[in-house]
């Protein structure tokens, strides 16, 4: 996994993980998610992996659009 960038210096995200089609995300607090084009959707992975990349706003993204919206969870 790459360490998320947090330029914002709030996220709860410690790092990510990109697929062809979906995006991981490891949260502070030690859960994992998996988010598939399946799952949320496209275009959300599409952003959401445009937003890891730049390392801000993701957190509030997945809060907003895809907190239920993931294909699996591990802690």
């Amino acid at each position: 996994m790459q360490p998320y960038a947090n330029a914002g210096g709030n996220s709860g995200i410690s790092a990510y993980e990109l697929g062809s089609d979906s995006i991981t995300v490891r949260f502070k607090d030690g859960s994992v998610y998996r988010y598939t084009n399946a799952s949320a959707g496209a275009a959300a992975i599409s952003t959401m992996q445009d937003l890891a990349e730049g390392g801000q706003g993701l957190n509030a993204f997945i809060n907003r659009y895809a907190k239920h919206s993931y294909a699996g969870k591990s802690r």
